[in-house]
């Protein structure tokens, strides 16, 4: 059994999908299109304009005359606010058909695109709209010492940044996009908008939405394309005023070196190999929340706990039953309704992924559950979990992007704040156990820019996300997700 796609999911997966420009739907300037495969059988789900440099000037000339010259720069914020709320109303109307199109494209369970991803990115339209009207400055009462006698008026103005380049990955495609173009819109900015090459529909989708909701042309516009050749000139292009880019670390790196040629700002929300710490007083509850931890989303979520801690007292017990929920997962089709964990995203990842399980058996690592590929068709790995771990091992270092724990260890305190901070990554960390004191005292301690307690992944809009170290520059949603889209100009007046 599986879900019927809607008449209109079949329509828009059934002709070539062509790119967002200036309000119009065009071709790439070179005719080239590639094809976004289906996870669950590696064939063929669509083909898509591919777009390159030229697309990028195109897109970015047509964004910085709608800044400019624009109706969208003469709104008033309570305009715009309504603007960006329509945007949320109408992705609740196609709740199902943007959870269909997700499933397809990226591997994820349709049930749980329909629950939470949809649902979020609405929510998070919706938070943000509500701060078009409360973008506001200050009156400063300044002194001057070398002018004595002198009086003026000073204030401070907060002004959209301008261009905006954004580029988003393929783990949680409409939820990102939302992430992104949230609070750029909000605050007066106009985007370019580039989606992971392995997942574009729901962004081309989100395009009709957003011209439906009536954004003004050239202020959205969405360029699908390969991040070597459309997502390398965005983040080059000197008609860019900024870059807000999410994915790995090492392509983040990248991205600085290309937004040099004009010092454009960068917000960068990257990788992470994030520490679960169960203590022995920890909760029955712990155990499936650990599983939760790195099994969600096919541990393809930049705040995966990977590396599962659990003091000594609770250890076998907490992960073997990490192990025996591990085995007792469905994989499958997204479009089953049964199915708990999809495929991963591609054939590039599902080798990324099962390189680092040869990797960590090869090292000495034992995978208690797991280990390897699941069936014969598409890109499914076998949630797994890896004991008899070092700290030198890849697996452990590094940021794998899959359902893969490994589980140590730790006896005090002290001992795991250390070890929970050796890594050069800090976006999330998890903590399970009764006493609240310890839970604060460790939370404090942990280099990491969200810190869950006694629960694992939960996300709002109004939560600032992002991380330390490594895992990136700035915060994403909340009230300060607005500074990655505003500049402040002081101005001052003699009296």
């Amino acid at each position: 059994m599986t879900v019927t796609l809607d008449q209109s999911v079949e329509a828009f997966i059934g002709r070539p999908r062509q790119m967002f420009i200036n309000g119009q739907w065009t071709d790439a300037a070179s005719g080239q299109t590639f094809e976004t495969p289906n996870p669950a059988t590696g064939e063929t789900l669509a083909r898509v304009a591919e777009g390159d440099a030229e697309d990028i000037n195109r897109a970015v000339r047509a964004a910085r005359a709608a800044f400019e010259d624009g109706p969208w720069s003469r709104m008033t914020p309570s305009e715009r606010g309504r603007i960006v709320w329509k945007i949320g109303d109408l992705i609740l109307e196609h709740v199902d058909e943007l959870a269909q199109l997700e499933s397809l494209d990226n591997g994820k369970p349709f049930l749980v695109a329909q629950a939470a991803d949809v649902p979020l990115a609405a929510d998070l339209f919706h938070y943000m709209a509500g701060w078009a009207t409360k973008i506001e400055g200050n009156t400063i009462d300044i002194s001057v010492p070398y002018m004595p006698g002198a009086n003026f008026h000073t204030y401070t103005l907060r002004e959209p940044i301008g261009v905006v380049g954004q580029i988003i990955p393929w783990n949680f495609p409409l939820l990102m996009a939302a992430w992104k173009l949230g609070p750029a819109l909000t605050t007066g900015c106009t985007v370019v908008l580039k989606p992971a090459e392995q997942t574009p529909l729901t962004a081309l989708r989100l395009a009709e939405l957003i011209a439906e909701a009536g954004v003004p042309d050239g202020v959205v516009n969405v360029v699908p394309g390969f991040g070597e050749t459309a997502g390398a000139a965005l983040a080059a292009h000197d008609g860019v005023d900024k870059v807000a880019f999410t994915g790995s670390t090492e392509v983040g790196k990248l991205i600085v070196q290309a937004a040099a040629g004009n010092l454009k700002k960068l917000t960068l929300e990257l990788g992470g190999k994030s520490p679960n710490i169960v203590f022995d007083d920890a909760e029955d509850s712990a155990v499936e929340g650990a599983a939760n931890a790195i099994f969600f989303n096919h541990g393809q979520c930049c705040v995966a706990g990977s590396r599962l801690f659990v003091q000594a007292g609770r250890y076998d017990e907490v992960v073997d039953g990490v192990a025996e929920i591990a085995k007792s997962i469905k994989l499958g089709s997204g479009l089953d309704p049964t199915t708990q964990m999809g495929p991963l995203v591609s054939d590039e990842q599902f080798r990324r992924v099962t390189g680092y399980l040869e990797s960590g058996k090869a090292d000495g690592a034992t995978a208690l559950t797991g280990g390897g590929r699941y069936g014969e068709r598409g890109y499914f790995v076998e949630p797994t979990v890896l004991t008899n771990t070092r700290p030198d091992m890849k697996v452990v270092r590094e940021e794998i992007f899959g359902p893969v724990v490994v589980a140590e260890k730790f006896n005090t305190l002290d001992e795991i704040a250390a070890q929970a901070n050796d890594t050069p990554y800090g976006l999330g960390a998890g903590i399970w156990t009764r006493d609240i004191s310890k839970a604060h005292a460790l939370a404090k301690k942990l280099r990491a820019g969200t810190v869950w307690i006694n629960c694992y992944n939960v996300f709002d809009a109004s939560l600032p996300f992002g991380g330390y170290k490594q895992s990136g520059w700035g915060r994403e949603m909340g009230e300060e997700v607005l500074n990655n889209y505003l500049e402040t100009k002081a101005v001052t007046v003699a009296l």
